[in-house]
């Protein structure tokens, strides 16, 4: 009994922060204390500096060698190219419509690791945590971006070539990959920060999460759960509960164990990144399925990500 009831405070202290946040965010912005204008401009802040900002401090203050992982790399890059394939075969099978196809596709296997993963791996394991979770965003996000935009535009039958090169180059350009490629040099070399810097990239890195978070959950509108439809819930499921559970028991059985898995189960379990909502809409998908699937998988994975980091605390992984 001490110990069930010390998981679920350990597993109520790593996620219960995140989504208060999250709900206060939501709660202002119902109180008209923050409005569209704060939200857009907070969420553009957040991407283009402190985001980035915090993913160059992670992982210029860390010690590259001894958290690079290859081996996790590598299983993180096939299991979601696996997941991405199996998921469109057997959707194409029960989706007809294109624009809700490509939707569907990419709400199920598109996380938000970027926000909800880097914080729950930092209440996790703090600074070693951060540092390596860091390292599978630099992964994850050319990799989302790239197969979000070819499953939106194959079933729509649209030019792809042309929309894959745009997107590469808008990749080249994304400012959490800039901030990986100066970080790199700086922690593979042992560089350190000149003080000044340190202490400005810090104060603007400690900005990043509790920002993140209010914008997203001032930009939940739960009046579209009336409208939820069995693909959303189906690309919740597949999203919040099948894939995370397949997809973490494989990397057990593969080897991993302790923080590499709890930061793998984190990604996998992570909610619907909502710049999936954004690109469906720009690509002439399902906008609404798509918000419905953000909103869903965010609200869900309180319990899901809550579930996964008891579960992992009670057999004694972590």
């Amino acid at each position: 009994m001490n110990l069930y009831l010390e998981t679920l405070g350990y597993t109520a202290n790593i996620v219960a922060p995140i989504f208060f946040i999250l709900f206060l965010g939501y709660l202002l912005r119902r109180l008209q204390l923050i409005d569209d204008a704060f939200v857009a401009t907070g969420s553009k802040l957040v991407f283009v500096i402190t985001l980035p900002a915090l993913v160059f401090m992670s992982i210029a203050r860390m010690d590259f060698h001894a958290v690079f992982n290859p081996q996790q790399l590598g299983y993180v890059l096939v299991t979601i190219l696996l997941s991405f394939g199996l998921i469109w075969w057997l959707a194409a099978r029960c989706i007809k419509a294109p624009e809700d196809l490509g939707v569907f596709i990419q709400g199920s296997f598109r996380s938000n690791y970027g926000i909800i993963g880097l914080a729950v791996s930092f209440n996790l394991f703090g600074q070693d945590g951060l540092a390596q979770a860091s390292l599978l965003l630099a992964l994850v996000i050319p990799l989302f971006n790239v197969l979000s935009i070819i499953c939106l535009s194959i079933p729509m039958q649209r030019s792809e070539a042309m929309r894959l090169s745009d997107t590469l180059l808008e990749i080249l350009k994304n400012p959490l990959i800039l901030a990986v490629l100066l970080a790199l040099p700086v922690s593979w070399f042992g560089l350190q920060l000149p003080e000044v810097v340190a202490r400005t990239g810090n104060y603007f890195a400690n900005l990043t999460l509790p920002l993140a978070l209010l914008t997203i959950g001032a930009s939940l509108n739960l009046k579209s759960l009336h409208d939820t439809s069995s693909q959303a819930f189906w690309a919740t499921a597949l999203k919040l509960v099948i894939l995370p559970l397949v997809l973490t028991l494989g990397a057990w059985l593969y080897g991993f164990e302790g923080q590499e898995l709890a930061i793998m189960m984190v990604l996998f379990g992570c909610p619907t990144a909502a710049a999936s909502f954004v690109m469906a809409r720009a690509m002439g998908g399902n906008a609404q399925l798509a918000a419905n699937i953000v909103l869903t998988t965010t609200l869900g994975s309180v319990l899901t990500l809550s579930g996964g980091i008891y579960l992992l605390r009670l057999l004694g992984v972590i």
